[in-house]
């Protein structure tokens, strides 16, 4: 005769069972997500008599292909794209990777710094991809972005240094110049100082932490973060590492607005891409 706790038993199995389930899905849903996230930011060191810089930001994209919906989204709203490192890792066929800078190239001329995973792979057969889609390589460079009269200028840093080999490119830009830094690791920030005079630090590296329990993680959750001498923009990434899941961590990409304005304002909108 079955005893009323084994019924009670499997019902509770059951339960974790279909839970578990929903969770692994949820997880593979938040790694996959095809999300496009608008952001205003203003500063009053922004020259005024220069356009708003409209970007396109993406960040760790691994192994993953770059859905068209994302490209669709950012089409004709992005003036440069910048690819924030971790553009492939190990494994990831070299196809994939031209597919990915086909893709970014149609929306605008294109910005590369390099990330730790970056360095796994044939570094010749990449920079002949890069060369194809004319995308421009900044490892410890700057580039005075077109048509803003040398007054807005990207300073690319290698995954591999630290803040010293930044102030010595730094050093050697016009001072009025806005400056933008890309550092695929965003513990560059905690080093920038006042007379670096580096109002944005755009990052990738940490995936938001990828997975967080009850808001826990590794690391902290991408977000705009103020610090004393600079404001610094970490993005959760658009791939994964090891695993291909998330959880409170979602895939993210960004289109940000750069402009002149007194202080620090932001707004953000979540545009998920359609389904195919």
């Amino acid at each position: 005769m079955k005893n009323k706790g084994d019924g009670m038993t499997e019902f509770l199995l059951a339960a974790v069972f279909i839970g578990g389930l929903f969770l692994l899905f949820m997880m593979v849903r938040a790694a996959f997500a095809d999300s496009v996230h608008v952001h205003v930011l203003s500063f009053d060191k922004y020259p005024s008599e220069i356009d708003d810089l409209n970007l396109f930001f993406i960040s760790d994209i691994h192994r993953r292909t770059i859905h068209d919906n994302i490209i669709n989204e950012a089409k004709g709203k992005a003036d440069i794209v910048i690819i924030g490192g971790d553009l492939t890792e190990k494994g990831v066929p070299f196809s994939r990777v031209r597919d990915n800078l086909k893709k970014l190239s149609k929306i605008a001329p294109a910005y590369f710094i390099w990330g730790n995973n970056d360095y796994e792979v044939d570094l010749k057969q990449l920079e002949n991809v890069f060369r194809e889609f004319n995308v421009t390589v900044l490892k410890n460079e700057a580039a005075f972005l077109p048509g803003s009269n040398e007054k807005v200028v990207l300073v690319g840093t290698d995954f591999t240094d630290t803040s010293e080999i930044m102030r010595i490119i730094l050093y050697s830009i016009n001072n009025s110049a806005f400056r933008i830094v890309l550092s695929h690791n965003p513990a560059l920030a905690e080093e920038v100082s006042e007379v670096d005079n580096v109002p944005l630090i755009l990052s990738g590296h940490t995936h938001g932490g990828q997975i967080r329990i009850l808001g826990f993680g590794p690391y902290e959750k991408g977000g705009i973060k103020k610090y004393p001498a600079t404001t610094l923009f970490v993005s959760n990434g658009y791939g994964t590492s090891l695993l291909p899941l998330r959880l409170g961590a979602p895939a993210e990409t960004h289109l940000i607005t750069v402009k002149r304005n007194k202080g620090l304002s932001t707004t953000s909108m979540n545009h998920p891409a359609s389904p195919s």
